[in-house]
């Protein structure tokens, strides 16, 4: 059986091409799994993993605990709300008692860019990433480049806009070095405010018009306005935004081809999406979250075999 090219997934940045396919490739067999009756199998009997996240999750989370589970991993979950770290204990500190108890894997989300890349130098366990500030988020690269293929085939030659809030998000760049890799061309789309002043050099184009961006694409995957990360305003409102920027069916209809919608969620229904465009027949969102389990499951399995 081939193996991953690396111990720990940090970002996409750190993948080769056949890692990525190989990921891609051992997610569709999980995947038939994960649609059978009994959902388990014993892969990671006898590893314990720790899922350790210092910002708030829904989907990844709970899709990385089920992930595990269906491995038949032993499973912890930390959450820093509630933990010493409130108390001033440093992140090395709180992942090292947590080793000290016998883990093999932490899945870490964190708010500072590089906290993944910092522990995985005073370590020996396996860490995934699961999402380092405004940096990377390598799994929602994964599982969205695999919903991509499943719907339209191999990516390469393929158009994909990313439209939103690129300056703030994580999904974004892992995104880019993710379909790069596997031979897409990539449109970044967003207000001026939004978008990272070294977009370019990656690589990427760069459209202000949403139905130019549209019209090019073969799938457009949108992301949320991240308030929650911005300390100025880079735009007057979210009325403005949804006006300039927003995606709704009609615009979708106009298009003289079929294209993919995607959203890694949450969705702000009515500022990126309006609901008729996000529960439309154009739309994946809801495979991305039920594959998600797959490919997360492809993840902690190559990774564990690395041990």
């Amino acid at each position: 059986m081939q193996s991953i090219s690396t111990k720990h997934l940090l970002g996409i940045k750190d993948l080769t091409a056949n890692d990525i396919h190989l990921i891609l490739e051992t997610a569709k067999e999980f995947k038939d799994v994960i649609n059978r009756p009994i959902k388990k199998v014993p892969s990671l009997r006898d590893v314990t993993i720790a899922n350790v996240f210092f910002e708030n999750s829904t989907r990844t989370r709970l899709s990385f605990e089920l992930a595990e589970k269906r491995l038949s991993a032993d499973v912890v979950n930390f959450s820093a709300s509630g933990s010493s770290v409130k108390k001033g204990e440093t992140l090395l500190d709180t992942v090292n008692n947590i080793l000290a108890m016998k883990v093999d894997m932490v899945v870490m989300r964190h708010s500072s860019p590089g906290a993944p890349h910092y522990l995985s130098k005073h370590i020996k366990a396996n860490i995934v990433n699961a999402g380092d500030g405004t940096h990377e988020h390598p799994t929602q690269a994964l599982l969205d480049a695999f919903s991509m293929q499943e719907k339209i085939g191999d990516l390469a030659g393929k158009k994909v806009a990313i439209i939103g809030d690129i300056l703030h998000s994580r999904v974004a760049l892992s995104n880019i070095f993710c379909l790069q890799k596997l031979g897409a061309e990539v449109m970044v789309c967003g207000p001026n405010t939004l978008l990272p002043k070294y977009i370019r050099e990656i690589g990427v184009k760069v459209e202000h018009n949403v139905q130019n961006a549209l019209r090019w694409c073969d799938v457009a995957n949108v992301l949320r306005i991240q308030l929650e990360r911005q300390q100025i305003k880079y735009f007057p409102s979210l009325r403005e935004y949804s006006l300039y920027f927003g995606i709704n069916k009609k615009m979708l209809e106009e298009l003289d081809k079929e294209i993919v919608l995607m959203h890694p969620g949450p969705i702000n229904r009515g500022v990126e999406l309006t609901s008729d465009a996000a529960d439309s027949s154009h739309s994946i969102i809801l495979d991305q979250v039920e594959n998600g389990v797959a490919v997360r499951m492809a993840v902690l399995y190559l990774l564990a075999q690395q041990n």
